[in-house]
């Protein structure tokens, strides 16, 4: 098979037949499948998305117990995409099918692993923009990426990568986090965002928060870097501090005994709270991480016949 297109859908009742039809006219001459996953949406989409597993025999669909999120539905999709080429896209047609293809020439065309689109104007709220540079800040630093790449959502990644990227257990996929640990061999294209047809963005303040810390705590030893240097001047504030008020009592007058404890509290106090403040955050990663919460529920599976299983 050529070609996987996963979909995460939530709350896309109006859409999401419209896209799958659409992508089977734009793909016709493709042997590609279609992974829909319902991350717990809370309208009709589950039924809209049985419907067209039935109709169409290239569509699969999974549905979810719960709301897990885009990333957690994404690792699902994946688990079940078959293709020499997975390419995610939203549900929202802010992301024309007929781009997918141009998706797939560049990857084969530069070997890539996998290839990032970008877009000459975005059609995103303002708060939505500035979400994402904010993450694209966050990740250029955290992930080391290069400051010209746009991590947008809608990519191609090879089916190799795929294998290696759905290797990762843990409840806190980051997709972008996971493709930078296995690959840098990636290529961008320049395609066309359009407007939301249906519907407000789910990308919302909590949400983002909730991607800033999983990108700094499970995909990255910035937030380390960050303390180090607050650790340090703190260790040397303090030991300065002391050293002055140990020369003070050698030649008088005899230091004050609040001067010595609140020298002593900067010395040991502020370096412990900061580390382990940090410290903190990563264990509670840590645990989560083994603690055996899932990434995702599989609630149905529209495969009947379960000869392939997910690697």
């Amino acid at each position: 098979m050529k070609l996987s297109v996963v979909i995460p859908v939530y709350n896309s009742e109006k859409t999401i037949g419209a896209l799958v039809e659409r992508l089977q006219r734009t793909l016709a001459d493709v042997a590609f499948e279609i992974v829909l996953v319902n991350d717990g949406s809370r309208d009709g989409s589950e039924r809209v998305c049985r419907q067209l597993a039935q109709q169409h025999s290239n569509v699969r669909f999974l549905a979810l117990r719960r709301n897990y999120g885009e990333f957690n539905a994404v690792m699902c999709g994946l688990n079940w995409a078959y293709g020499d080429y997975c390419v995610m896209i939203d549900d929202d047609f802010q992301n024309p099918p007929e781009e997918i293809v141009k998706l797939v020439e560049v990857a084969e065309k530069g070997d890539y692993d996998v290839v990032y689109t970008y877009y000459a104007k975005k059609q995103h709220s303002v708060s939505r923009n500035m979400g994402s540079r904010f993450v694209n800040w966050l990740t250029t630093y955290s992930l080391n990426k290069p400051k010209d790449l746009y991590l947008s959502s809608f990519k191609l990644i090879r089916q190799e990568v795929v294998q290696e990227i759905i290797k990762y257990q843990g409840p806190y996929p980051y997709i972008d986090g996971l493709i930078f640990r296995i690959t840098r061999n990636i290529g961008t294209i320049q395609v066309t965002h359009s407007k939301r047809e249906e519907g407000s963005s789910n990308y919302t303040f909590q949400k983002l928060i909730s991607l800033f810390l999983n990108i700094l705590f499970c995909y990255s030893s910035l937030p380390i870097r960050l303390f180090m240097p607050i650790g340090l001047g703190l260790f040397g504030l303090g030991f300065c501090l002391l050293f002055y008020l140990t020369i003070q009592w050698s030649i008088g007058p005899d230091p004050k005994g609040w001067q010595v404890m609140t020298a002593t509290i900067i010395f040991i106090g502020g370096i412990q709270c900061t580390l382990l403040s940090v410290l903190g955050e990563y264990i509670g990663k840590s645990f989560m991480a083994q603690s055996g919460q899932p990434q995702y529920v599989i609630k149905y599976n529209s495969e009947a016949q379960n000869d392939r299983q997910p690697a």
